[in-house]
Formats: C-alpha cells, sequence, structure tokens
C-alpha cells in the first residue's frame, strides 16, 4: 500500500473558500488525500489543532501552507506543497 499525502481544507462557506477548494480537487492525484472542512457544521477542533486562523485555509501532512497565514493559496503555492505530485 502506497502512502497519501494528506491534505486537509478548512473553508466557511465564502467565495474564496469555494475557489481554494475547486483549485485543490483540480490539482490533486491519486498521492493526495483530500478532506475538506466546512466548519460551519465539522472541524473546529482540528482547526483550533492546527492553529487556522482564517480561511480558507490548507493543511499538508500537517502543516499549514505559510501562504495561507497571508492570502488564500495560489496554484503555484499547492504545487510548491507537492499537490498533485505523485509520490
Amino acid at each position: 500500500m502506497s502512502k497519501k499525502r494528506k491534505v486537509e481544507v478548512f473553508v466557511a462557506g465564502c467565495p474564496l473558500c469555494a475557489e481554494t477548494v475547486k483549485l485543490v480537487k483540480k490539482l490533486s492525484c491519486p498521492s493526495c488525500d483530500v478532506m475538506v472542512y466546512d466548519l460551519r457544521k465539522e472541524g473546529m477542533d482540528k482547526a483550533r489543532k492546527y492553529g487556522v486562523n482564517s480561511v480558507p485555509t490548507v493543511v499538508v501532512n500537517g502543516k499549514i501552507l505559510d501562504c495561507c497565514v497571508r492570502r488564500k493559496p495560489t496554484e503555484a503555492d499547492l504545487k510548491a506543497a507537492g499537490i498533485g505530485t505523485p509520490l
């Protein structure tokens, strides 16, 4: 069984969140295990554990992407984090 990259996306229903989810899903590959948490319904404990302070936030293998601290992630940010690259 091959190892997968754990990609978690934290959102709250805003248009920027929807764009980020769409982009992550577009870029992901079979090596990516993508989970989306709508914080209006689920995932608040996990978000607190990671230190999520704004949405959208993308976490890869337990680490918030640096770009998510300042702004929503771009395609280049996600690719730099390995999303879409087979392991």
